[in-house]
């Protein structure tokens, strides 16, 4: 717990202070982090770790938003980036559906979240290389040619209806 709080503060609190008084501040969330006495644990070797390794926690963007809240003491949060680096786009849908879920279960919990951006829209060049991807979008990396996924979709009706149980899969 103390090496947990320690790490915290470094990584997320000490911004998270700095913002008290703004306009909004701004959360990204993928996975989570185990720690040990000594730091940061390596995620263990999973079927259901993403393509960079992580854990698999559609949960982790609730747990962000909570600690948000409670350290900037309320301020309006924009969630800037949300994702899952997969080739599956099922998983991705299933993913980023649940990540919603906790995000309404934050609103619903009085926590002020002014809006969500999916990361990402293409899959794009980051890291240096060409993936993993992220994407709503897939590229060619040949022709460049862009082909929605069923994932843009899906997300896009969610955004448009308004409700994740209006949307049926």
């Amino acid at each position: 717990e103390e090496k947990k709080h320690e790490l915290e503060y470094i990584w997320e609190d000490l911004y998270l202070e700095g913002s008290a008084g703004d306009d909004f501040v701004g959360v990204q969330s993928y996975s989570s982090q185990w720690v040990n006495e000594a730091g940061i644990e390596p995620h263990p070797p999973s079927p259901d770790n993403t393509l960079v390794g992580t854990a698999y926690r559609p949960d982790a963007i609730g747990i962000a938003l909570r600690h948000t809240a409670e350290i900037t003491g309320g301020v309006p949060i924009l969630i800037t980036e949300n994702g899952i680096a997969t080739a599956d786009d099922e998983r991705r849908i299933a993913y980023t559906g649940e990540a919603l879920r906790h995000v309404s279960e934050a609103i619903d919990g009085g926590i002020d979240v002014r809006g969500y951006l999916h990361w990402s829209l293409l899959d794009n060049y980051e890291w240096g290389h060409w993936e993993p991807t992220f994407g709503l979008v897939a590229v060619d990396r040949a022709t460049f040619v862009r082909t929605p996924k069923p994932s843009l979709a899906w997300l896009g009706a969610v955004a448009r209806s308004g409700a994740l149980t209006a949307v049926a899969r």
